[in-house]
């Protein structure tokens, strides 16, 4: 049985700008082949299990040859397998997806494809430059700045500029001196506003604002190179006046996220909409304990509880998820009062329905325990994770609460990819890093064993968190409360 291939576009770097039927679509492949140049918030997207393929396309440098992803395509189709081509941009837009369509057509393979947001778009809207605008053109031209091999710029520069409007190189900058040449060989006036956006859409950005004639000379004084797009016409003088990107709060900050995958999203998302740079480096797994049989029997006798006690989002979910597996639902829990530790597991709670009957001031195992053993009259659940905090049970003895404490998951150290992080960090540069759990401090330790950690600046979410980050030598600051939104905004305030 044959497969399908399905090319993606993934856009111009930012994560956000993947399209919900990209991410649909890249969710279910069985293998993804990909290009340097989508960009690494969307390859964190890939499924886990799925075969990745690096064919490492980027401009002017193809270790791949395209005729060989063609063929790797084709291939892993004939095997019966879900394969997703994902392609920085747009699959069409000087992208050679045709090419690599032509192939499948030949051996009848069924194909899909899911367009993308060029950077020819995407890159110049970062920079504060509408590619069109009624007072300035009514035109928009996309051309290749790419030439084969010792071949010259197959471009009619005299036809550009009869037709006038909005200009955007793609792949141009070894051959930006020459389009800027042919451009004004062909009459157009040096001072025409003229820009460069290197990475664009990514934290990386840069941007390049000149005048036609100028804009050689100044694009190499700031060493711009590619990935890179060329944009000339009068909308480039808007730039300055739109320029959004460059105002946000954590532009250009480097953000290391040390949350389970599951649960990262969130915060990356958050922190890339202000601007930061982020690396997903999972530290960590939350793993349900299974078979447990002291939770089922737990919600066997839930009636016996007056209280049920979550520390975490993930208790939640386990719990829940042990819930529906033996026939039941939130109905079960008629009569019992439910605890969390803080306002992310109330949102979890809250999915399945429910509302908190109690929770502290300060989100942590302290001060839920205390305020829970003032008001427990009764017997308490605990559903949390295997290695939970003893501050917690320790209020409950004081005041000679009767508990169970059921360990419903565990924490699982992961081992993510270290050699980048490692790099910078012997390079001595400082290092943001958001710590959400003492166990991701934990984990990110373990995970780059031997490193120095004194250039970490550890963003921590809560006292037990800092604690564990201080006692390795990392550089501590706390959120206000144990939120993400607070978490985001000591990231706004460190510098």
């Amino acid at each position: 049985m044959k497969g399908k291939v399905t090319l993606v576009g993934a856009g111009a770097g930012d994560p956000g700008l993947l399209t919900l039927k990209g991410r649909e679509v890249l969710g279910r492949a069985d293998v993804v082949v990909y290009d340097r140049l989508v960009g690494e918030g969307v390859l964190a997207m890939m499924p886990p299990g799925a075969e990745k393929i690096d064919v490492g396309k980027r401009s002017a440098h193809h270790p791949v040859p395209q005729d060989e992803i063609n063929e790797i395509l084709l291939q892993k189709a004939l095997e019966g397998k879900n394969v997703v081509r994902l392609k920085g941009g747009d699959p069409f837009v000087f992208g050679r997806g045709g090419e690599e369509l032509e192939k499948l057509c030949e051996r009848g393979v069924e194909f899909e494809v899911v367009p993308g947001v060029t950077s020819a778009v995407a890159a110049a809207a970062y920079a504060g430059i509408p590619v069109t605008h009624r007072d300035c053109c009514s035109s928009l031209h996309i051309i290749t700045g790419h030439a084969r091999a010792g071949k010259p710029l197959q471009i009619d520069f005299d036809a550009l500029c009869r037709a006038g409007g909005t200009m955007v190189f793609l792949m141009g900058v070894s051959a930006m001196p020459r389009i800027v040449e042919g451009l004004l060989g062909a009459g157009m006036p040096p001072e025409t506003p003229a820009a460069m956006v290197e990475s664009g859409t990514t934290a990386a950005q840069r941007r390049c604002l000149a005048t036609l004639g100028t804009l050689p000379e100044k694009a190499a004084a700031m060493g711009i190179h590619s990935p890179a797009v060329i944009i000339v016409g009068e909308v480039c003088a808007l730039a300055e006046r739109f320029g959004w990107f460059d105002r946000l709060p954590l532009r250009g900050r480097r953000i290391v996220v040390t949350r389970p995958r599951e649960r990262a999203g969130t915060l990356c998302s958050r922190l890339r909409a202000l601007g930061a740079d982020v690396l997903e480096y999972p530290c960590i797994e939350t793993v349900p304990i299974d078979p447990c049989p002291e939770l089922d029997r737990a919600i066997g006798c839930l009636g016996g509880y007056e209280w049920l006690c979550f520390t975490s989002p993930a208790g939640v979910d386990v719990f829940f998820g042990r819930l529906g597996a033996l026939g039941l639902d939130a109905r079960a829990l008629s009569g019992v009062k439910i605890a969390v530790i803080g306002t992310g597991t109330a949102g979890a709670l809250l999915l399945h329905g429910l509302r908190y009957d109690l929770m502290p001031e300060v989100y942590d195992a302290r001060h839920l325990g205390e305020l829970l053993a003032a008001r427990a009259q009764g017997r308490v659940l605990i559903a949390r994770a295997e290695l939970g905090s003893a501050e917690l049970t320790a209020a409950l003895d004081g005041r000679a609460v009767a508990y169970d404490d059921v360990a419903v998951y565990r924490t699982v150290y992961a081992s993510p990819r270290s050699d980048e992080l490692r790099h910078e960090l012997e390079d001595g540069g400082r290092v943001f890093v958001t710590f959400t759990s003492a166990s991701t401090v934990k984990g990110f330790a373990g995970s780059l064993e031997g490193a120095p950690l004194g250039s970490v600046v550890g963003l921590c979410i809560g006292r037990q968190t800092a604690e564990a980050a201080g006692k390795l030598g990392i550089e501590t600051y706390t959120a206000e409360k144990a939120t993400i939104d607070e978490l985001i905004e000591l990231a706004k305030k460190i510098n």
